[in-house]
């Protein structure tokens, strides 16, 4: 997939699938932001990483559930760059809790990130993102399943998926609009407080028997970063090995 001096906008790229994503986009040509929110030294580490293998990146501090600083986000990756080709939401939380047992505080912080954060890049995006560009909003397999203690994320990503179909009528200008929906995936912030009973249970409900790597779910980033994705628009990519 030529990525070729494409501008590429990450959320939440510090870490997790969205480094992975901003490696391999790199790798493939494209010019990234990697965007982080209050995690500089692993944004820098990442461009870093980056330049090192012949790429080109730079990191910008943005919280996306603030609209300012996202508003600030494109208008400095512009200013660096000249334009903004593809914007990857990856930016996002998860609470998992018990209906009952969610807060006040757990509610704001989910939507806040997960729905306000990509209604805040879309907004932007529809007169700053280039004509004929690529949108990914990433929602999560989670949508489709009852799994206790995921309500309140699935709602938030459910509403994700609502906004991608929508907008992607609404924007025009040749750009496409997809959400991508990983299924388990094996990152340090997934891993975390979970027993290993459950990680096999995971692991078993999909085909392979194993968990997603980050760099599975980068893989389908990159072709629906490319040209060769343009006739899809409008869809939910489900990324999680025949889970569901």
């Amino acid at each position: 997939m030529n990525l070729e001096n494409k501008v590429i906008i990450v959320t939440g790229a510090s870490r997790g699938i969205g480094q992975e994503v901003a490696f391999l986009l790199a790798k493939n040509g494209a010019k990234v932001v990697v965007n982080h929110s209050n995690s500089s030294k692993d944004a820098e580490k990442t461009v870093t990483k980056i330049k090192d293998n012949g790429g080109e990146a730079i990191a910008i501090k943005a919280d996306v559930s603030n609209r300012e600083q996202v508003t600030q986000l494109f208008d400095k990756t512009i200013a660096a760059y000249g334009e903004v080709n593809v914007l990857v939401n990856n930016a996002g939380v998860m609470i998992s809790k018990e209906l009952k047992d969610n807060t006040q505080e757990d509610f704001s912080k989910l939507f806040d990130v997960n729905v306000r954060g990509i209604f805040n890049t879309l907004q932007e995006a529809n007169s700053k993102l280039a004509d004929k560009g690529n949108i990914i909003n990433f929602s999560s397999s989670t949508v489709k399943l009852m799994f206790p203690n995921y309500a309140l994320y699935s709602a938030s990503k459910a509403a994700v998926e609502q906004m991608t179909r929508v907008f992607s009528k609404e924007i025009g200008r040749g750009i496409s609009v997809n959400a991508l929906a990983p299924g388990a995936t094996e990152t340090e912030l997934f891993m975390k407080g979970k027993s290993q009973e459950f990680i096999d249970k995971l692991s078993s409900m999909n085909a392979f028997d194993r968990l997603a790597q980050p760099i599975d779910i980068a893989r389908v980033v990159l072709f629906l970063a490319s040209d060769e994705s343009k006739w899809i628009s409008g869809q939910t990519i489900g990324a999680n090995g025949a889970l569901i």
